[in-house]
Order: structure tokens, then C-alpha cells, then sequence
């Protein structure tokens, strides 16, 4: 017991460190900072942002808690009035994010999630590549819809189920290998599905919401629009991820041929499909339907008009409505309850599975960029990066995704992105560079930490399954940071420059 005392006491250290060094900050800022009388209200966001920073980084209180800072700090501090700033908590880019999370709670508590990715399994063979293969297929897929960190939590025990069978036929030491391969497979794939759409990962959304508070005259990106270049950087991220695990890292026993049945054996055990299973899965469909073909796609020489045409104020509705639309649908249709009450596929109790802590975590992000804008911090860092405008685009690219990568390893990606991007729109305006050049390059690389088990929450989630080290994590992470780096920016090329 001495050891778990020992380590007690150094986590309630470092978070009152942390706490202190939040409060520290705040006051040399405010008292020791000069921006000039132009800029005073900046100094004072400068010392909210470096107090949220380091409360969000050593966790001395919840994330969630940090993320209401600005609802009383900023209008005691004369910034930004409370009803200027509470609006950010609850914007189109959250509600988006509830609405996806609403239908993900339905997914789970009718067990569909389990059925898709037993079935993506079994479409691939039975050596233990393939089957790795098929669990970041599964795995990709599933968080291209869904949190991450849900989809994380979905397919671990499949893996672990199967890793425990394998253990038991071949003997711990010689599948040693696959029990790494397939943990470290689940939690990148479930990080590299989430960046290929809009509602994958919670730095997407960030990005959206931060756009237009910086461009509010630019179009808001659409769901359609981020997966053009989404969904090709997240392929070949699993393509590579798969080559470096199975045939580079991890390289398995040939003689090691698993037995498909354990797979068959889980996916019987679901039984047919439900009812609600299936209602649930028609909703799933109708939902990315919609928000892929919600506006016009431009196909080369063809363009598919958007069902949003349809009604008169087209303008008036974003991808949140259909999130929202299609989640209050699962509260309405009745499931086949034989109780004489009736139920529904969703229940008021169902409510509380929402990750209400992460939604203040969003609000207290896009409150913080408000603040930047509004008093001109965002202006002023962005004249001071102005030096970089000398330099080649690729270059700063190179920089900008290289410390993100990095530094996103020991951060929350969540908090790095409310910092980062204000920085990056900033630095675009001054610099006269397109900001979807600087902003979804930092987005990306954001979500590419693959080295620590604190870099996101998938890897933190295997981590704790005790089948790795942390070295076994930065052997393969090392390697999946560096060409997570090349092909976000070799994509940008591609896209934007």
C-alpha cells in the first residue's frame, strides 16, 4: 500500500503546483505586463489564458471547471460583458456535438456499435495482421461518427476478449507482439477516424466554431467540405499506422493463425438484430445522409444539389439541426417494450450518458477565443508572428505542425486546440495567408499525439488495459508523430497552397 501513498501524494503535489502556478501566473501578468493602453484588456486575457492553461494542464481542478474562468473573470475584469459571453457556451458547433453524442448513447445502449465492428472484423482473414486490420477498420469507421474516446471504449473489449484467447492458445510470451499490435491499433485508429469528419473529435468542432468567430464573413466549413480532405488524410494515416505496427514494430510469429470462431462467437452471441438495433442503424444512415448531401458538392464537371435548397432559408440551417433532428427522433420512436408502458428507443435517463463535462470544456474554449478577439490579444500575437511571413509556406508549416504534434503529447488536445488556433487565425490575418492553410493543418496535427498514453484519450484508455509500457508506446508513437507530420502538410500542399 506504501507505493500507492507515495504515488497519492505526488499527484495531490504536482496539482497543487499546478493550482498555484495557474494563480502565479495570473498576477505577474496582470501586474508586470505592459501591451500599452491599447491593449489593456488584452493583458488581462493574456493572464485569464495563462491561469486556464496551466489549471488545464495539471488538472488541479476538473477541465470543466476551468472552462467556466472566463464567465467570471472576464466580465469582473471589465473584458466581456456576462451576456456577451454566455452565449458561447452553448452555440451551433456544441449542439452539434450533443446531437452526435445522443445518437452514440443510442448505438451503445442497443448494443449496434458492438454488431459494426464484429462485422467490419469479419470481412478480413484470420492471420493476426488482418485481424488487426479489420479492428482499426472497425475502429476508424466507428470514431468517424462518434467521440473517440467512445469508440475507444467500445472496441476495447473485443480486444482484449480476443487477446485473452490468443494468449491462452499461443502462451503470453509469443503473443506478446499482437497483444501490443492490437491495443496500440485500437487507440490510433479510434484518433485517426475522429479527424476525418466534423464531429470525430472534439479539435474539429473547435476549428469550426473559432473560424467563424475570427471569419465571420467566411462561410462556415460543412460537414461534406472537411471529409473532402479528412477522410484521405485518415486512410492513408490507418494504411501506414497498420504497415508500422504489424510489419515494422511488431513483426508477429508466422506461425501464429487465429481461429475466426472467437470472433463468430462474440457476434453470435448479439443474436438477430433487434428492432431498435435496426431503428437505430436506419437513423445512423439518414443522419450522415444529411449532413454529407446538405449542401451543394462540387464533383468535378458535376454538381449534386443539397437538400437544404429545398426550404427557403437555406442559410438558417447547419449541420446541428440535423444533429438535433435526428437525435430528438430517438426520443419519439417507441421501442417493442412488452411492458404496457410505453418506452422509447431513448429515455430521459439516457440523457445523463452525455459528456456534459466536455461540452462546458468546449464552451470555456470558444469563450477564451471570444475574449482574444474582443480585446485584441489576437491581433497583437499575430502581429508579433508576423515575422514569419518572410519564410516559405511549407516551412511554417513544418513549424506550426511539429510543435502541435509534440507539445499535444503531454497537453489536453482539446485545450491545445482553444490556444492554438486564435494564435494561427491571428497570424494569418496580419500575414495576409489564406487561415485554412494554418488553422486545419494545426487542427489535424492536434489530434496526431500517438506517443504518450496522455496525448489523447484512446491512448490513455489502452494504456490502462496493462498489455503496455510506455515505451512500447513511444516506440511506434515516434515514427506515427514524424509521418503524421509529413502527411499533413504534404495534404495542405495538395488542397490549399
Amino acid at each position: 500500500m506504501e507505493p500507492l501513498k507515495s504515488f497519492s501524494l505526488n499527484s495531490f503535489s504536482i496539482k497543487s503546483i499546478g493550482l498555484f502556478l495557474g494563480i502565479l501566473l495570473f498576477i505577474i501578468i496582470w501586474i508586470f505586463t505592459d501591451f500599452g493602453a491599447e491593449y489593456y484588456n488584452a493583458k488581462l486575457v493574456f493572464a485569464v489564458a495563462a491561469l486556464m492553461a496551466a489549471w488545464w494542464i495539471f488538472e488541479p481542478v476538473p477541465l470543466a471547471a476551468t472552462s467556466l474562468s472566463p464567465l467570471i473573470l472576464f466580465p469582473a475584469l471589465g473584458v466581456v460583458s456576462a451576456s456577451d459571453i454566455a452565449p458561447e457556451y452553448m452555440n451551433s458547433t456544441i449542439m452539434l456535438f450533443i446531437g452526435g453524442f445522443i445518437i452514440a448513447v443510442a448505438m451503445e445502449k442497443w448494443h449496434l456499435h458492438k454488431r459494426i465492428a464484429l462485422s467490419v472484423i469479419l470481412l478480413f482473414g484470420n492471420s493476426p495482421s488482418k485481424i488487426i486490420l479489420g479492428f482499426m477498420v472497425a475502429s476508424g469507421f466507428i470514431s468517424m461518427w462518434i467521440s473517440n474516446t467512445a469508440a475507444c471504449l467500445m472496441v476495447l473489449p473485443i480486444g482484449l476478449a480476443i487477446i485473452y484467447k490468443v494468449e491462452a492458445e499461443f502462451g503470453i510470451e509469443r503473443s506478446s507482439n499482437f497483444s501490443k499490435s492490437i491495443m496500440l491499433a485500437i487507440a490510433y485508429s479510434c484518433t485517426i477516424g475522429g479527424i476525418a469528419t466534423l464531429i470525430g473529435t472534439p479539435p474539429n468542432l473547435i476549428f469550426q466554431r473559432m473560424y467563424k468567430i475570427y471569419f465571420p464573413d467566411e462561410p462556415m466549413i460543412k460537414f461534406s467540405e472537411w471529409m473532402v480532405f479528412g477522410v484521405p488524410l485518415a486512410a492513408a494515416m490507418l494504411i501506414v499506422t497498420w504497415f508500422i505496427l504489424t510489419k515494422v514494430v511488431y513483426r508477429f510469429d508466422s506461425g501464429m493463425v487465429l481461429n475466426k470462431n472467437i470472433i463468430c462467437d462474440e457476434k453470435n452471441k448479439l443474436g438477430k438484430m433487434t428492432y431498435e438495433e435496426s431503428s437505430v442503424l436506419v437513423l445512423f444512415f439518414i443522419t450522415a445522409f444529411l449532413w454529407v448531401f446538405r449542401s451543394d458538392l462540387e464533383l468535378g464537371l458535376v454538381t449534386l444539389p443539397g437538400w437544404s435548397g429545398l426550404f427557403p432559408a437555406a442559410a438558417f440551417i447547419d449541420d446541428s439541426t440535423v444533429a438535433i433532428s435526428m437525435a430528438l427522433l430517438l426520443f419519439l420512436i417507441p421501442s417493442s417494450s412488452s411492458s404496457s408502458k410505453i418506452n422509447f428507443l431513448l429515455e430521459q435517463k439516457d440523457i445523463g450518458k452525455v459528456p456534459w463535462d466536455i461540452v462546458l470544456l468546449f464552451g470555456g474554449g470558444f469563450a477564451l477565443a471570444d475574449g482574444f478577439v474582443k480585446s485584441g490579444l489576437s491581433k497583437l500575437i499575430g502581429q508579433e508572428f508576423s515575422g514569419l511571413a518572410g519564410l516559405p509556406i511549407i516551412l511554417i508549416l513544418v513549424i506550426i505542425c511539429t510543435i502541435v504534434v509534440f507539445t499535444s503529447e503531454l497537453t489536453s488536445n482539446t485545450a491545445q486546440t482553444t490556444v492554438i488556433l486564435p494564435v494561427l487565425a491571428s497570424l494569418a490575418i496580419e500575414t495576409g495567408i489564406d487561415p485554412l492553410i494554418l488553422m486545419i493543418p494545426a487542427t489535424f496535427s492536434v489530434s496526431l499525439a500517438f506517443m504518450m498514453p496522455v496525448g489523447t484519450p484512446p491512448n490513455a484508455i489502452v494504456f490502462g488495459s496493462r498489455k503496455l509500457s510506455i515505451q512500447d508506446m513511444v516506440k511506434a508513437g515516434f515514427i506515427l508523430n514524424v509521418i503524421g507530420i509529413v502527411l499533413v502538410i504534404f495534404l495542405a500542399k495538395i488542397f490549399f497552397i
